[in-house]
């Protein structure tokens, strides 16, 4: 039979295999608890991410929607714009016609601009600027002389001071070529009226505006420029032909 000693460390054994055991189990428990606690953490983690996801999930959709909006107000706008600009296109297409009217009208009235604006003044002009009264006044004279002709737009005569004056009017004054074929017939006029031979003859280039340099030229020239300012007419360079 086993003595009480040998029976006693058997137990004592048995004590430390079981003692090992529990802590064994001890350390694995707590290192699944730990493992666990970790997980748990991680899925805590995940979900939070998960909601965050979702929170920007569901702004994206909000953005999407508000994007959806904003183009469908887009194409409203961009239909208005095609509406606005075939009314525009319209519009314009009538205006157009309508200027092409006018133009029309106008070009018709300034071919009687020397009529209607400055033969009714040129009297006035004369009388002011060079103290002449005018007897005979004759607009829009054509001489033919031969094959020849000559065409005066405005010409005024004061027998009595043995002066004749030649106006030139011009829609649009600022070109040389005018200038010149007006001082080349001012230079043959006597040759087609020598009634006018002993008179002294006074250019005048007439335009409702004029540039300053055409002015120059026409000084240079020994011609009176004539312009319209305002209601009134003005010789800009008398005093310099006058010289």
């Amino acid at each position: 039979m086993a003595t009480l000693t040998e029976k006693v460390n058997y137990l004592e054994e048995i004590m430390k295999r079981l003692a090992y055991a529990q802590l064994k189990t001890e350390t694995e428990l707590q290192e699944f608890k730990d493992e666990m606690k970790a997980f748990k953490d991680e899925m805590k983690k995940f979900k939070d991410e998960m909601k965050e996801f979702k929170d920007e999930m569901r702004a994206f959709k909000d953005e999407m929607k508000e994007f959806k909006d904003e183009m469908t107000e887009f194409k409203d706008k961009m239909d208005d714009f095609k509406q606005e600009m075939k009314e525009f296109k319209d519009w314009a297409k009538m205006s157009i016609e309508s200027l092409n009217k006018r133009w029309g009208d106008l070009a018709n009235k300034l071919g009687t601009i020397v009529e209607d604006i400055f033969a009714p003044s040129i009297d006035i002009v004369i009388k002011k600027y060079f103290g002449v009264e005018l007897e005979d006044i004759s607009v829009n004279r054509l001489i033919r002389k031969g094959e020849d002709t000559l065409e005066i737009d405005i010409l005024g005569i004061s027998h009595n001071e043995k002066k004749a004056f030649v106006v030139e009017v011009k829609v649009n004054p600022d070109r040389i070529e005018y200038i010149e074929r007006f001082q080349e017939n001012l230079n043959k006029l006597k040759k087609f009226l020598p009634s006018l031979e002993d008179y002294e003859l006074i250019g005048i280039y007439a335009g409702l505006d004029m540039k300053q340099e055409t002015i120059n030229q026409l000084t240079k020239r020994k011609i009176y420029a004539m312009i319209m300012r305002g209601d009134v007419f003005e010789i800009p360079n008398f005093e310099k032909v006058k010289k």
